[in-house]
C-alpha cells in the first residue's frame, strides 16, 4: 500500500485519539447521542465522510502529479 494512505490513516488515529484523550465527558456525550441516531441518519452521515475523503485524495493526488 502507498505510504501516502497509511500516514493519512496514522493522522486520522491521532486525531480521533485526541477527543477522548482531552474532552473524555464531551466525547462521551457525543457518543451517546449518536447511538440514539436512526440508522438510516448513520448510513448517510458514513457514506458522506467516505465520499467526501475520495475526493480529498483523489484532488490531492493530481495536485501531487
Amino acid at each position: 500500500m502507498n505510504t501516502t494512505i497509511w500516514m493519512a490513516l496514522a493522522l486520522v488515529l491521532v486525531l480521533e485519539g485526541l477527543g477522548p484523550m482531552f474532552m473524555p465527558r464531551v466525547w462521551r456525550r457525543m457518543i451517546l447521542a449518536m447511538t440514539q441516531l436512526p440508522d438510516r441518519l448513520l448510513h448517510r452521515f458514513g457514506g458522506g465522510l467516505v465520499v467526501a475523503g475520495v475526493v480529498i485524495y483523489a484532488m490531492i493526488s493530481m495536485h501531487a502529479g
